[in-house]
């Protein structure tokens, strides 16, 4: 038998019982459209939380205190050796081949009061670096000035969130604020920074890191970040960073992470988030195989006296087994392309419904869909495939 008249007489076959082949192939399309609409929703997730981590630049090295082989940054209250990270340590690393900012941080949480109103906000300690190592923005006024040029004056630099909820639209600029205990003068507004992660980065204050140590009781940073130039290897720019910190504290007392080393682990998780949600998906296609297997050796008992007519007229077991198999195969993907239309069409419904929730499709994992739903309806099909290939045909004719 030719391969196009196999592939007639398996359709023939399928379109002979419309109602049973629809809902075979319903139970393949319902697993397919749950595979992609959940690993679309994964895949979402996942350059959702890469584009926010990578807005910041990815050529950005991260230190802090303690060393994470060691335990990390012992709790406060008790007793270490370790020696903390200092503005001085930061200015140091500024000094670097390729280094072309470096910020000390300290962060905390303060009431900030002006203008007759009171709000809780996070005050950042930072320096005039800040602004370039974390791509950000001056709207109006200017940024805390750089070092020797008045770098631990009590100068602020508003968040737009908090400057509209203190000033409205008021110009704030030369405002007096006072944050905790302490008064500041404010300079400068940031540009909109929106969410990173649920963490609203314009309601924000950003204060000189002497002052934030000051206002926190901290005797040491938080963490430093140093902006390297482009196309410089971050592996090299890491190791002159530990060798210039280990000279001033005389061991590796600190944790450096670089923005690679952060978004390749962040990666990796996320990718086994997908795949663990798209194998949740996956139990409606073994139940959809299940489906195939039991409606193909119904029809092997339907059928037998055409098989036992096909091999009389001198049908081979493997033109028989083709036959079953390429019907079971022919379902599946049938099935498979319309759970495909169907996931990606929920896919984008959900999308549009909720502009905000990040949900994609790779073509990749269309291709990958439609190859699965054929395996599956190959591999459905072979029990009963086999079980019609060794028919007694003369068992089989005389079979009502």
């Amino acid at each position: 038998m030719l391969l196009a008249d196999s592939g007639r007489f398996a359709i023939q076959a399928i379109i002979s019982h419309r109602l049973r082949s629809f809902l075979t192939l319903l139970g393949i399309a319902v697993g397919i459209a749950a595979v992609i609409l959940l690993t679309s929703i994964g895949e979402g997730v996942h350059q959702f939380v890469l584009k926010e981590f990578t807005q910041f630049g990815t050529n950005v090295i991260g230190i802090s205190p303690g060393k994470v082989k060691t335990g990390g940054q012992p709790p406060t209250g008790f007793p270490t050796t370790a020696r903390l990270l200092t503005i001085e340590d930061a200015r140091a690393l500024k000094k670097l081949p390729n280094v072309t900012g470096s910020s000390p941080t300290v962060w905390g949480n303060s009431e900030v009061e002006a203008n007759g109103r009171l709000r809780r906000s996070t005050i950042y300690g930072v320096d005039a670096d800040f602004i370039n190592v974390f791509s950000a923005k001056v709207q109006t006024g200017s940024f805390l000035p750089s070092e020797g040029a008045g770098s631990s004056r009590a100068f602020v630099v508003l968040g737009s969130k908090l400057r509209k909820e203190l000033f409205g639209t008021e110009n704030p600029l030369g405002a007096r604020v006072r944050i905790g205990g302490l008064h500041f003068r404010v300079i400068g507004i940031l540009e909109p920074k929106g969410q990173f992660l649920g963490i609203d980065l314009d309601d924000t204050a950003y204060i000189p890191a002497e002052r934030a140590l000051e206002l926190y009781n901290r005797e040491g940073l938080m963490e430093i970040h140093v902006l390297y130039k482009e196309g410089t290897s971050s592996v090299a720019v890491a190791d002159a960073v530990k060798k210039r910190l280990k000279l001033r504290h005389g061991r590796e007392d600190f944790t450096i992470t670089t923005q690679e080393d952060m978004l390749k682990t962040l990666s990796n998780i996320l990718n086994i988030l997908t795949m663990a949600v798209g194998a949740l998906g996956g139990i409606s296609l073994l139940v959809g195989s299940v489906g195939i297997v039991t409606i193909m050796t119904i029809s092997v008992t339907e059928r037998t006296n055409e098989i036992g007519l096909l091999v009389a007229l001198g049908a081979r077991r493997r033109t028989i087994l083709g036959l079953f198999l390429s019907e079971s195969v022919i379902l599946a993907v049938l099935g498979g392309a319309m759970g495909l239309l169907l996931g990606i069409g929920l896919a984008q419904s959900l999308h549009l419904l909720m502009p905000t929730f990040p949900v994609h499709t790779p073509w990749s994992f269309a291709f990958i869909a439609l190859v699965i739903s054929g395996v599956i309806g190959l591999l459905a099909g072979v029990l009963p495939a086999v079980s019609a290939s060794r028919l007694d045909p003369i068992e089989a004719l005389r079979a009502e």
